[in-house]
């Protein structure tokens, strides 16, 4: 039976894994909240199951259904994808679930955050939240791993890790008064070495305007590897990311990772932020949450939100000619995976989020070479 740990990872020989790092699988949520996705949100179903069987092609995937929607999400999925019968409040498991970490000997645990749906009753989008603050337990107790439960307020989307001792995350998000500005900077930076086991933090102000989890870093930067960066990238000065964007690069580049490298920076460009429009925000159901979408809602687009598995890499797609580039970007910095792209992937953008916001990867864990 999976035990809940008294330790924290960090005592116990574990770390964060880059997101590169190898894969036993990837879970996703099956979207059905109709204030959240438009149109009952069968639109984003139909993106859900193409990211789906996009990541299949590279490692198992497990589909969360509600038990109203679970005989849906079986017929609309590949035979080879799993779909388990769960309770959530929304579909965004990159940040209410677990974050795995592993040790040398291949063994793989995972980091229980305390969620509060970005915010709680002080900005938080939705309304209980109890549901996704409690998949974490149930996916590892699935997964037959044991548990480390944090009382840090944290999401998988606002931490970046490389794998070697070194996250990127943002102040607006983790040091937010709605999450653990109570604490206070040394803190926070004490538990997440205690959590994730590494020993450099490099702290970007704030993330892409019109995200609306307070700044993720998952919009705006990513390790493609130890000592590589991805960062989203504009050259419009029109662009309410224009001085986002370069703020983040200046200190990237002027930082050293825990093995005092300096970062190699590579820029994804990405279109200008998108805005709702009346007819969407019309399919859009009005009911008792704390957020609304309505028409002329902006929200950021980046080809940062992507998902690398063992020998894909799955990419949204905006419908503009910058599509193409970053595509090539991307298969020059994975050059042994194939690139997959996600069509009219604007359905999850305007949910808020993207391809790495709904998707949760298992780690395999490896032995130390």
């Amino acid at each position: 039976m999976p035990r809940t740990l008294q330790t924290t990872p960090r005592q116990d020989g574990f770390r964060a894994p880059g997101e590169f790092e190898p894969k036993a699988g990837c879970w996703l949520i099956w979207p059905e909240r109709p204030d959240t996705w438009r149109l009952g949100a069968k639109p984003a179903q139909k993106l859900f199951a193409a990211v789906a069987a996009a990541i299949a092609q590279s490692e198992p995937v497990t589909i969360i259904a509600s038990q109203k929607q679970w005989q849906n999400a079986r017929a609309r999925l590949p035979e080879h994808v799993r779909v388990v019968e769960m309770s959530t409040n929304d579909s965004w498991l990159r940040d209410c679930g677990p974050n795995f970490v592993v040790n040398d000997h291949g063994d793989v645990r995972g980091v229980d955050w305390t969620f509060n749906a970005y915010g709680g009753f002080d900005g938080g989008l939705y309304h209980p939240w109890d549901l996704d603050d409690a998949l974490a337990r149930k996916i590892l107790e699935t997964e037959h791993m044991d548990r480390y439960r944090s009382p840090l307020i944290a999401e998988g989307g606002g931490l970046q890790c490389d794998g070697q001792g070194t996250l990127i995350t943002t102040e607006q998000c983790l040091l937010n008064r709605n999450r653990n500005a109570h604490l206070g900077k040394p803190e926070v930076e004490r538990q997440l070495q205690a959590y994730l086991g590494v020993e450099k933090i490099i702290w970007l102000p704030r993330g892409m305007a019109f995200d609306e989890t307070d700044g993720h870093v998952d919009d705006l930067c990513c390790f493609v590897r130890p000592g590589v960066v991805a960062l989203s990238w504009t050259d419009d000065h029109d662009d309410p990311q224009y001085e986002i964007v370069r703020e983040a690069e200046d200190i990237l580049r002027a930082a050293t990772d825990a093995r005092g490298r300096l970062l190699e920076i590579h820029r994804l460009y990405h279109p200008l932020p998108s805005e709702m429009t009346a007819k969407e925000s019309e399919s859009i159901d009005l009911v008792d949450s704390t957020w609304a979408r309505p028409a002329g809602n902006r929200v950021a687009a980046s080809y940062i939100n992507y998902y690398p598995g063992n020998s894909v890499v799955v990419v949204p797609e905006f419908g503009c000619d910058l599509d193409r580039g970053a595509k090539a970007t991307l298969a020059g910095l994975f050059p042994d995976h194939r690139i997959i792209g996600i069509e009219n992937s604007r359905e999850i953008l305007l949910g808020g989020g993207n391809v790495a916001c709904i998707t949760l990867p298992v780690y395999a864990g490896r032995t130390a070479s």
